[in-house]
Formats: structure tokens, sequence, C-alpha cells
């Protein structure tokens, strides 16, 4: 899609930039499926956070923003000067993809707690909200995914906490102190 709409006018680089996101989408992989391997001939439970970008959240930002611009542009079937936009951010999910930053999975989504009702009520809020906007929010709720990722290191223990236990995840730091 984004080829189609974007790296063709870019003619030497979108094979480079194609190849690259493409290169690291394959090593995360490699690197998931040998993490989950390991984990897995080690008993160890399955790990409740991503190492690098996953790649469905690295493709549906491609396609979110994609479709803003296309909606920014007003159905000119051009983006004019937006095209410039997506090459670069190509590049940044290829890094980000391969790096060793961590994301929350979603795994470990507890409906079974106290604040379920609202959990619900706000998960709903956000869908139907999503659907009201779906010309930018999904774009939105990507990349407020990825910059919790980017950011997540330099967050205080307390936010992090407070977030990740928001969605059902267990900070790594209190993890590690309940295994006996």
């Amino acid at each position: 899609m984004v080829y189609r709409i974007v790296l063709q006018e870019f003619p030497r680089a979108c094979w480079i930039i194609a190849f690259v996101y493409l290169a690291c989408g394959a090593l995360r992989l490699a690197r998931f499926n040998c993490a989950a391997a390991n984990h897995e001939a080690s008993g160890e439970v399955d790990q409740k956070s991503f190492t690098g970008f996953p790649i469905p959240a690295a493709a549906g930002l491609i396609a979110s923003i994609t479709l803003f611009l296309l909606w920014l542009a007003e159905g000119e079937h051009h983006l004019g000067k937006w095209k410039f936009v997506l090459p670069p951010l190509l590049l940044f999910l290829s890094f980000m993809m391969f790096s060793r930053f961590q994301y929350p999975s979603f795994k470990a989504l507890n409906w079974k707690t106290k604040k379920s009702i609202p959990r619900f009520l706000i998960i709903s809020l956000i869908l139907i909200f999503t659907v009201m906007n779906y010309e930018w929010m999904p774009a939105v709720l990507f990349l407020a995914y990825l910059l919790y990722g980017f950011l997540r290191p330099w967050l205080s223990r307390e936010w992090r906490r407070e977030i990740e236990e928001e969605i059902g995840e267990e900070p790594a730091e209190e993890a590690a102190e309940q295994t006996p």
C-alpha cells in the first residue's frame, strides 16, 4: 500500500526502504520465535511484553497513517508534500521493530478484577470514538503505543506501574520479586 501510494515516487530509495523494512520485520519475527522456543524449553511462563515494536502494530501504524494522510489530501489521490512523511516513518519503524524497546503485549489483560466494568466502559468508549473518527483516531492509537514503548525506559517506575497495572501487566521488578 505504501509502495503504491508513496514509495514509487522515490525510484531509487523505494527498494532500499522496502527492503530494510522487510528485513527488520523478518529479523524481529526470527528473534520472537527463538525467544518463544527458549521460554518453552525452559518451562518459563510466557512473557507479558514484546521486545521490539510488534509487526502487526507497525503495519497498523503505516496503514492508519496512510489513511490519515489521504484524508488530509481530501480524496485528491495524491499526497503532495505529505508523501515525505512515510519513508522516514518506515525506516524508524524498521529500527523500532528490531530494537530492544519493551512493549506491553496485552496478553495479560485481566477482566476478573474490581475495575472490569469501568475498564470495559472506557474501552467501549474508545472503540466507539475510533469508529466515529476512523480517518485519524487509529493513527493516534498506534502512535501512542509506539511512543509508549519508546519513552517507557525514561518513565518513572511509579508511572510505568500505574500504566501497566491499568492494562493488566505486572511490572518486571514486581514479577522478579515474586518468583521463588
